[in-house]
């Protein structure tokens, strides 16, 4: 089986390469957007036609929350139009896509977990761009797996390399406390992508790692594997203002993976000691 994995410098792109690197069966074409440009048809068109995967996994995207606010054709560019093309392109030769979407695409107003079945209301220009990158895709390519994250971290610049690189310079630290999510370990989600598409299970997904926590407990916690003493202090997200308002609860239910392939996640607090140890 040949996949394209798009994006593939970032997080999660390193995760599957890794992850798919031990499957000997399969051929990986690994780009970035300096090999790739997904937001270019004609590129797409020509670059899918000339490789023709069999499965193309999008973790190419514009993460940068805030930056999508003020730079709103690139994210449109990027987290919708990218995905289409892909798709287009994908089906046209009978390949399958994975779409790598976020749990931005909820209002994050609601205090319960939601699953795939919940209200869609994003608040942002990030989760709506990224809602229309999903759509596009179920459109355009039938053997479509969207699966939405959340909080993750991995091999790459994240919330927890940030946390411990300001730990060695501060003796005490502020973080949110009123925004509740799940960390998700790129390990994790990387072995549900490689699941559902070895069980050809088609649709809408989410995969978090398992519980909740605010970004105060999850820092309490990275310090505590660490043994980091600075002193970490809660604080509320009106203290941190930002152009792109963050969702006050987004924590996401892998429901359709309970109900199907089965949910093969652990718990957050259990991935996050192995990514440290």
């Amino acid at each position: 089986m040949k996949i394209l994995i798009t994006g593939a410098n970032g997080q999660l792109g390193r995760e599957l390469a890794n992850q798919y690197k031990e499957k000997k069966t399969i051929e990986l074409i690994l780009t970035r957007r300096s090999d790739l440009d997904i937001s270019n048809i004609n590129e797409v068109y020509s670059f899918v036609n000339r490789n023709k995967p069999d499965v193309i996994i999008n973790c190419a995207a514009l993460t940068a929350v805030d930056k999508c606010e003020t730079e709103i054709d690139m994210a449109y560019k990027i987290n919708a139009i990218g995905p289409k093309n892909l798709a287009i392109a994908a089906n046209e030769i009978g390949a399958e896509i994975v779409q790598v979407s976020t749990d931005y695409v909820f209002s994050g107003n609601i205090d319960k977990s939601l699953t795939e079945f919940d209200k869609i209301d994003p608040l942002t220009i990030y989760g709506k761009t990224k809602l229309e990158g999903e759509i596009l895709v179920r459109n355009h390519n039938p053997k479509h797996y969207i699966v939405r994250t959340a909080w993750l971290y991995g091999d790459g610049n994240n919330f927890v390399k940030t946390m411990i690189k300001l730990s060695e310079t501060n003796t005490t630290l502020k973080v949110v406390n009123d925004q509740k999510g799940t960390p998700t370990s790129t390990v994790d989600l990387a072995r549900t992508i490689i699941k559902l598409v070895e069980d050809k299970n088609y649709g809408i997904f989410h995969c978090t790692c398992k519980g909740e926590c605010t970004w105060y407990d999850f820092t309490k916690e990275i310090f505590r594997i660490k043994g980091i003493t600075t002193t970490v202090l809660p604080c509320t997200s009106e203290e941190f203002k930002r152009p792109a308002k963050r969702p006050e609860y987004s924590v996401l239910r892998n429901y359709m993976l309970e109900l199907t392939t089965g949910d093969i996640t652990r718990p957050w607090q259990e991935a996050i000691y192995e990514y440290l140890k």
